[in-house]
């Protein structure tokens, strides 16, 4: 009786004139289910960017995501085709370098780009981040050699602040009844973005050679062999920004501020919770940087993350540049648009396991036992990928499929938990780690063809082996701690 009285009381908070989160507020009082439109839009961004909300917020969410997944496909070719290797082993190891320059910005870059969204508003943000996606990704598309290459990217993830705003507008814009549904819908933008950016990056790469009756060898598309697939993505992340016009202010902006503090609340509510705050001596519960810190249930698993999120974004970089590589080297011999059809056959059926599959082996099993055990298949999955590669045809076709499909379902297991601002801050480092020495790896391990100790590419998926049972293993006591207590609170 007592929590609903005070629920009641903060219902009935006063607005203000000529702001516009008030305006936000009054309408989400008035509102009647989930603003489907506005939502829409979020995901239009968030495929762009490589992450979605109402109509209009879906669409934003999907800008975000194809920049990451369409470049799998094609990225060993367009270093290929830079000549920077001097021998045809070392394409890997700068392949890394690129892969992981848009990590490093969104590194460098995520802290300053929340504070700007809580002092001047989450839509001038998102609006940024948009822009910077169709001009960055389009000069990417246009890179005439390797430093042009890692510029355009670095300077893509830095000015691409658009995953902890578009998360906060998802809390801000809907009724608090459906604000784990406009969450969800993020995570639905962002996978229909491993099905669509896989697909344009391995069919629209170098259409010269694949299509020569509709495009020129003399064409803009012959000369650039990379930048019809960047192309699109950069017209549809144009189609985003158009949208962000009819996408409404969310944060106040008025004496009485306190919408910083409330959207965060709004998103803790809708997201896994730590037990994070502590308490003064007067009874009053803080959450400095100083009890972050100290407070080692959280942190520990922030550290969990971390190393899940390097393996994770190195396995991504390497299973790619492997299927490319030559058969000589250890690898396929893939195609661009073999590489494509495959991530794009693992995309549709992780959103099929994510929607229909995991909210049952979730509830039964629990989120840390899940990961535990994806983290324990993993490794005899990975190990079978040197010999997979003995096979051919059909036989080889249909094995590696399966192979890469389980492993991306196993993978991304270990990306469901807390987004706070630390952890996001020391993923995203991780995953600037991960692609860059992925290549390096995958660089040297291909120089070493007849090693007595594990030759060629049986090294570069023994190390990934490693990693994830260094993950696996830190996900029990005493390293991962009270997380019964944290199991409990769900």
């Amino acid at each position: 009786m007592a929590n609903n009285g005070l629920q009641e009381t903060l219902l009935k908070k006063q607005y203000h004139e000529n702001c516009p989160g008030c305006v936000v507020d009054e309408m989400k009082e008035r509102q009647e289910g989930v603003p489907i439109k506005k939502l829409l839009t979020m995901g239009t961004i968030v495929l762009s960017a490589g992450r979605a909300l109402t109509s209009f917020s879906l669409s934003l969410v999907a800008s975000s995501a194809l920049p990451i997944a369409s470049l799998y496909p094609f990225l060993y070719f367009m270093i290929r085709d830079f000549h920077i290797a001097k021998r045809e082993e070392d394409i890997n190891f700068y392949a890394g370098y690129v892969g992981a320059s848009y990590m490093l910005g969104r590194t460098l870059t995520s802290i300053f780009w929340g504070v700007v969204a809580d002092r001047y508003g989450r839509k001038p943000v998102i609006f940024t981040g948009v822009i910077a996606i169709f001009v960055f990704n389009t000069l990417f598309g246009l890179s005439l050699n390797f430093w042009m290459a890692i510029g355009t990217r670095f300077l893509l993830g830095a000015l691409n602040g658009l995953l902890g705003p578009m998360k906060a507008y998802a809390s801000e814009i809907c009724h608090h009844k459906y604000q784990a549904v406009a969450l969800s819908s993020i995570s639905a933008s962002w996978a229909i973005g491993l099905i669509t950016g896989p697909a344009l990056g391995g069919f629209l790469a170098q259409p010269a050679e694949k299509y020569p009756a509709t495009f020129s060898p003399n064409s803009i598309f012959g000369r650039f062999p990379y930048f019809l697939p960047c192309l699109c993505i950069s017209l549809f992340a144009l189609i985003g920004a158009i949208c962000c016009f009819w996408l409404p202010e969310t944060l106040h902006m008025h004496p009485c501020n306190s919408s910083p503090s409330e959207s965060y609340d709004a998103l803790e509510a809708a997201l896994p919770k730590f037990n994070w705050k502590t308490e003064t001596k007067d009874g009053r519960e803080t959450a400095s940087a100083k009890s972050l810190l100290k407070n080692w249930p959280l942190m520990s698993s922030i550290i969990v993350y971390c190393i899940f999120s390097l393996h994770d974004m190195a396995y991504s970089e390497i299973c790619s540049l492997w299927a490319e590589s030559p058969r000589k080297f250890g690898g396929l011999s893939y195609s661009t648009q073999s590489v494509g059809e495959i991530l794009t056959i693992t995309g549709c059926g992780l959103l099929v396991f994510q929607l229909f599959l995991y909210p049952f082996v979730e509830k039964m099993l629990g989120p840390i036992n899940i990961a535990r055990i994806s983290g324990i298949l993993s490794i005899p999955l990975l190990t079978s990928y040197p010999y997979i590669a003995m096979l051919s045809g059909i036989a080889l076709a249909v094995v590696l499929n399966c192979a890469i499909l389980l492993k991306s379902v196993l993978s991304e297991q270990h990306q469901r938990g807390a987004a706070n601002g630390i952890a996001m801050t020391a993923m995203s480092l991780f995953k600037a780690v991960g692609p860059a020495g992925g290549g390096a790896i995958l660089s040297w391990a291909q120089k070493r063809q007849h090693a007595a100790f594990f030759p060629g590419v049986h090294l570069v998926f023994f190390i990934l082996n490693v990693i994830e049972a260094i993950g696996v293993l830190m996900t029990f006591k005493p390293f991962l701690a009270d997380w019964s207590q944290y199991e409990s609170q769900n």
